[in-house]
């Protein structure tokens, strides 16, 4: 695989030409028909007919959910979901290639990548759900809470990486982030630290195409977002993120290099948001609708099916058998997310600080006032305040 670098062979340091660092064109296996690509060098090995499956799998069952979060918004289930539909390939396609001591650092969007590594999808969307806590244990799942701020995750995976490295496990930390999470000084402090000490981490950056409203034009006048791996003196990859086959590859590349101790990687996956940035945003405010269809005739879903297809590995049957798994997860996350979830208000001021502070106990009796005020006027048959 093609990998921007600032040093050749040799290792003798020299930059290398513009000519050759420009190419935006990111790398393929699969075209948008589904089709063999050939970008990717020949000798490269395919995944074997199981892996294939289980990664289309992976996809179906992550779509589904996906959709159904969506869903659960609408009745107030939930307090916000940020929408991953057709960004699968990215997600699926990374966490696939990781092993499960690895670490993986995800954003708000990235629920499904949780739910790929194994975390419970109601564990995976309880932050959503406006709790105090992430929903499952970061240690046990190697797998920090998710971010909302925009790149503050991406110096939690570098300092991880090196922790790793000076105890000498070959544990890697992949921290993904989106187009608009480049534009912030966490992800350039972040790279320059993982490049100054050759860390084991992967930053991924989902190239959805938006900021919320922001194009990519506004956020940068690089010709491809991998190009800026070139300053910090990483390896730098584009692939296409809507290619679930060249995503899995690029990450597992970039994994083995990190093993090596050959440093961090920067990976930009071109894909697109299909959804609205989140249910309270309206995207028709700021995109066309011919851009919407143009990215869904590009479907990382059907894409990888077209291609199974025409391999003989997927059939009628295999195509039920995986929608029936997907509709039970469904079922589930409707079951187990329908009810009301049952809180503690003292849980917001309980778990801050290992000893309370003056002013978080302040903040506590204020609102168990309010509260016992509140049960007083229901008491009396007042309405509350």
């Amino acid at each position: 695989m093609t990998v921007l670098t600032t040093r050749d062979k040799t290792g003798s340091g020299f930059p290398l030409g513009f000519d050759t660092i420009l190419d935006p064109s990111p790398l393929q296996y699969l075209d948008e028909h589904g089709a063999l690509s050939g970008a990717l060098r020949d000798d490269a090995p395919e995944l074997a007919p199981e892996e294939l499956l289980a990664t289309w799998r992976a996809m179906v069952v992550g779509r589904r959910f996906d959709v159904q979060a969506t869903t659960m918004v609408r009745q107030g289930r939930l307090a916000v979901y940020p929408s991953s539909y057709g960004q699968e390939a990215c997600e699926i396609g990374a966490v696939l290639a990781l092993r499960a001591d690895d670490w993986l650092f995800p954003t708000y969007r990235d629920c499904v990548s949780m739910v790929t590594r194994g975390i419970d999808p109601v564990e995976a969307l309880t932050l959503l759900r406006g709790d105090w806590h992430c929903g499952y244990d970061p240690q046990r799942r190697h797998t920090a809470p998710q971010c909302t701020p925009l790149a503050t995750q991406a110096p939690h995976a570098a300092g991880l990486a090196l922790a790793a490295k000076l105890a000498g496990d070959d544990t890697v930390a992949l921290a993904f982030c989106g187009d608009g999470g480049t534009s912030e000084g966490d992800f350039h402090e972040a790279l320059n630290f993982a490049a100054v000490y050759q860390a084991p981490a992967i930053f991924f950056v989902q190239n959805n195409q938006y900021a919320i409203s922001v194009p990519l034009a506004k956020q940068t006048h690089a010709a491809a977002l991998a190009h800026k791996a070139v300053g910090y003196g990483m390896a730098g990859v584009r692939v296409d993120g809507n290619d679930v086959i060249a995503v899995r590859r690029a990450v597992a590349e970039a994994a083995e290099r990190a093993r090596a101790g050959e440093g961090p990687t920067l990976i930009e996956a071109v894909t697109y948001r299909m959804q609205a940035h989140t249910n309270a945003d309206d995207a028709t405010r700021y995109r066309e609708e011919s851009e919407v269809e143009y990215w869904s005739a590009r479907d990382p879903l059907a894409r990888v099916e077209t291609y199974l297809r025409a391999r003989g590995l997927l059939t009628d049957d295999v195509l039920a058998e995986a929608n029936q798994a997907a509709e039970a997860l469904a079922a589930e996350m409707r079951l187990r997310l329908g009810g009301e979830p049952e809180v503690d208000h003292r849980d917001l001021f309980a778990h801050v600080y290992a000893e309370p502070t003056p002013q978080l106990r302040e903040q506590a009796a204020a609102l168990q006032a309010e509260i016992d005020a509140a049960a007083l006027d229901a008491q009396a048959g007042e309405p509350g305040r």
